[in-house]
């Protein structure tokens, strides 16, 4: 594995705004950034091997968010094409199966939960036993107290992201235990 959870909450002490890059001129402002840990939230079969070179090359941390890669199924096979024909470090997925592959892989996870309704809300538990993600990231990252309830109930290290607006959304998360913040919200990425 090339990122660990003891290497993830390391540099997320020191930089706990993740840049999650959604096209080709954020990839140019991310090799910018200090943060050595990026979000790919973009790309397609034929690119995201190049988009995760790149971002290789200038020493980052890639984790893909394979449920946003154009051309791959949410099925076991994706995870494997990550693996085999990537540097990617590490996945983000909603679906516990590819988390569980990624795991079976040495890749490291991420599984990302919208929190939409109560339903959704009490289901994180179940599914966390279930695929055993080495992160849990919540969205939208505003519901600082829904993430702070669900924080008492699940022993992981939680991130979030989503409407992330400004410093304050960020200081808000992670003075409720979150250890980092994702977004696409670029001015924020340094702060």
């Amino acid at each position: 594995m090339s990122l660990t959870l003891s290497e993830f909450i390391e540099y997320s002490d020191s930089y706990p705004v993740i840049p999650s890059i959604k096209n080709e001129e954020w990839l140019r402002e991310a090799l910018k950034v200090e943060n050595p840990v990026v979000y790919v939230i973009y790309g397609d079969i034929c690119n995201i091997g190049s988009i995760v070179d790149t971002l290789k090359q200038a020493g980052k941390k890639v984790i893909v968010h394979i449920d946003l890669i154009v051309g791959l199924a949410p099925k076991e096979v994706s995870v494997d094409f990550i693996r085999q024909f990537t540097q990617a470090d590490g996945i983000i997925s909603s679906k516990p199966a590819l988390i569980k592959r990624a795991k079976m892989l040495g890749l490291f996870t991420i599984q990302r939960y919208h929190i939409y309704d109560v339903m959704a809300y009490r289901n994180v538990e179940k599914l966390i036993k279930t695929s055993d993600p080495d992160i849990i990231e919540f969205m939208p990252a505003g519901l600082t107290k829904g993430i702070a309830y669900l924080t008492e109930g699940v022993q992981r290290p939680f991130t979030a992201s989503g409407m992330i607006l400004d410093k304050e959304d960020i200081i808000n998360a992670l003075n409720i235990g979150v250890i980092a913040v994702s977004t696409t919200n670029k001015p924020l990425w340094d702060c």
